[in-house]
């Protein structure tokens, strides 16, 4: 399940739009530290080819992806120094794959700005900064801790020291750990740290509906231009969460029709998760039976042992091979079985990489 933590300065829409894309109900009153607790909602992945294969499959229960939604109180500048709430809750966003910074990109006299105007180039700098310290301070307790191991001559801990020590220097000067250069072996030890600086970050820019369906106004091209400059790979995505709000409120039939008023042919949603899962390197594939119709999620390149772990450790274990059917064919054909007829299912071994939207059957042997 693709987990994405929210962060961004009190007031820019951030509660406004968990509530939109949860339809779990947060309070977004106008003023800071609204949120208190954190909050947690789970939002089905929206794909019309599940639809498709529940439709012609007619199984007793539909499984989608899911994305896990964290929302926590705004951070304000200072918080890694025990200003606001917000720091109080970054524990809950550390096990998350991503974070999704929320910029304010709208210009409105009736909503107060924590830091009296509009300016998504600062907020921007104020999250990093603050992210970065917060986990520097996290760093250089654990690097406290693991120097001790060290000194008895653990090699393993000698490394984490070299490391830690490297990131640091990178968080003391206020720039996130993902910027440090670092080899394939020191990248995947410091994803065990579960530093906020160290994930992947997607940027929304909350516009205003007038600014719909391009999305693009002066606050946002300054928002990109700092993005690039800084030589992030992140993506920057116009959304309205106040749009987005209107949206959930309505009933699944006039959606579209409302979002059709607008220009748009999707709701954010639908932009944000494809994004995260573009971050993240991941796709799906099917499984499709009378009991259940079930996407997985897995990495991009993965091959079919490891896809077949994505059910159970034993499926991988004991794989023998993979009866395979692209989604294409099943379109194409109706269903599994007029596909394997006319000779379009396919016996794959280990090596096969799972194409996104495969639809697989395993055979494997405990």
């Amino acid at each position: 399940m693709l987990k994405l933590g929210i962060v961004g300065l009190p007031n820019v829409g951030k509660s406004t739009l968990f509530n939109a894309l949860t339809a779990a109900g947060a309070d977004a009153a106008n003023y800071p530290f609204c949120t208190v607790e954190p909050n947690v909602g789970m939002v089905e992945v929206p794909d019309p080819r599940i639809d498709l294969l529940a439709e012609k499959v007619q199984p007793q229960r539909t499984v989608r992806a899911a994305v896990q939604f964290v929302d926590i109180a705004g951070l304000v500048e200072g918080a890694s120094e025990g200003e606001g709430l917000g720091n109080q809750f970054l524990t809950n966003i550390r096990e998350t794959d991503a974070v999704v910074h929320v910029v304010r990109c709208f210009d409105d006299p009736d909503v107060v700005h924590v830091m009296g105007g509009v300016d998504p180039v600062r907020d921007r700098e104020i999250i990093n900064l603050e992210l970065a310290l917060s986990d520097l301070a996290v760093a250089e307790k654990r690097l406290e801790r693991v120097r001790k191991t060290a000194r008895g001559g653990d090699r393993e801990a000698q490394a984490e020291v070299s490391l830690l020590e490297r990131l640091v220097a990178v968080l003391g000067e206020g720039k996130p750990a993902r910027s440090a250069d670092l080899s394939d072996e020191e990248a995947k030890l410091m994803k065990s740290f579960n530093l906020l600086t160290s994930k992947p970050v997607l940027y929304l820019a909350n516009v205003a509906e007038d600014d719909l369906p391009e999305g693009d106004n002066a606050h946002v091209h300054a928002l990109r231009r700092a993005v690039e400059e800084s030589g992030e790979p992140a993506d920057v995505i116009p959304i309205s969460s106040k749009i987005e709000s209107e949206l959930a409120e309505l009933p699944p039939e006039e959606r579209q029709e409302f979002l059709a008023s607008l220009g748009l042919e999707e709701p954010g949603l639908n932009r944000l998760i494809r994004a995260g899962y573009g971050l993240l390197g991941l796709q799906v594939y099917f499984t499709a039976g009378e009991k259940e119709v079930r996407a997985w999620e897995i990495s991009i390149g993965a091959r079919a042992p490891q896809a077949a772990g994505a059910i159970h450790s034993d499926f991988e274990r004991g794989f023998i091979r993979a009866e395979t059917v692209s989604f294409a064919d099943f379109q194409k054909t109706g269903s599994v079985k007029a596909a394997r007829e006319q000779g379009l299912m396919r016996s794959e071994g280990k090596e096969y990489v799972v194409q996104d939207g495969d639809i697989l059957l395993f055979r494997f042997n405990v």
